[in-house]
């Protein structure tokens, strides 16, 4: 997760590198398309077969909420200090609890209410209404979170039929034709570096998904959801290294909230999924155990 933390930091300041030169939603697609050259081995290697599904409108939904988050996180990155961005991002666990309860019908109880209010006091606090002026692209990451929120509940109902690696593959094959289409209307033939620069933002976003990916399949949520909040002392040290950007003391306290409520909120729902799994156990063993009667 760490690791991940790191890849997603650097794909965070090459998108910044290559906005310089081209539309975020051109570095999008570009981005898209290399990330799509890099995951194809990977796919040729486990078998086409793992395209078989029967719910083929679910992932081009999932695709399209992800290339609105897509547009609108990269244009918050080309647009605001990367340290902010990234810590008013850290919101997405927050939405996603809302959005659970709302649209999945998943009972969330006081604690994590409680917790999801307190996230967003954070973001309060970095923002600072009254005593900042305030202005729409600072609410450019906060959407994205949003429709982060969304594409994350899209996977939650296809991961119940579907295959990790088949999210995945379709996630990158429908994404990179879907971007293409708002790429086209701001085209502009980039430059070797900038283009270099968009292969290196695939090549470290494939890498740092896959690193997440593995990350939550070898151990808890709870012990490895904190170890993504890396992200922000790592693009916060790179932003001084490259731009000379540092954050105020209001973002690392807000963040810190954020990031806190969001460890809270994951760490409740890895134990009540453990609980759901024992109860299943203990089912499942008296059935055993009457057959055998």
């Amino acid at each position: 997760m760490t690791a991940a933390a790191f890849g997603f930091s650097l794909m965070n300041v090459g998108i910044r590198e290559a906005a310089e030169e081209l539309s975020p939603l051109q570095v999008a697609f570009l981005r898209n398309f290399f990330a799509a050259i890099t995951l194809m081995p990977w796919l040729a290697a486990g078998g086409f077969s793992a395209l078989r599904t029967t719910r083929l409108k679910t992932y081009l939904w999932r695709a399209a909420i992800g290339l609105i988050a897509m547009l609108m996180w990269f244009s918050a990155l080309a647009l605001m200090p990367l340290a902010d961005a990234v810590a008013l991002n850290f919101t997405v666990p927050l939405f996603a609890t809302l959005g659970a309860a709302l649209f999945l019908g998943e009972v969330v109880r006081a604690r994590r209410w409680g917790a999801t209010l307190v996230g967003f006091v954070g973001v309060l606090i970095i923002l600072r209404p009254g005593f900042t002026e305030l202005s729409l692209v600072m609410f450019l990451p906060i959407g994205a979170a949003l429709f982060q929120a969304i594409g994350a509940l899209l996977v939650k109902s296809l991961s119940r039929t579907e295959g990790a690696g088949t999210v995945v593959a379709y996630m990158n094959l429908l994404l990179t034709p879907l971007s293409l289409i708002p790429a086209l209307f701001v085209w502009q033939w980039p430059s070797w570096w900038a283009l270099g620069l968009c292969a290196f933002v695939g090549f470290t976003g494939a890498l740092a998904h896959v690193a997440f990916t593995r990350a939550y399949a070898l151990a808890d949520a709870s012990a490895v959801m904190p170890f993504d909040y890396m992200r922000l002392p790592f693009t916060a040290a790179l932003a001084f290294l490259l731009y000379t950007e540092i954050p105020d003391l209001w973002t690392w306290v807000g963040a810190g909230v954020i990031a806190a409520s969001a460890a809270y909120i994951g760490h409740r729902e890895a134990k009540l999924a453990r609980s759901r799994e024992r109860a299943a156990s203990r089912v499942a063993a008296r059935s055993l155990a009457s057959r055998d009667v």
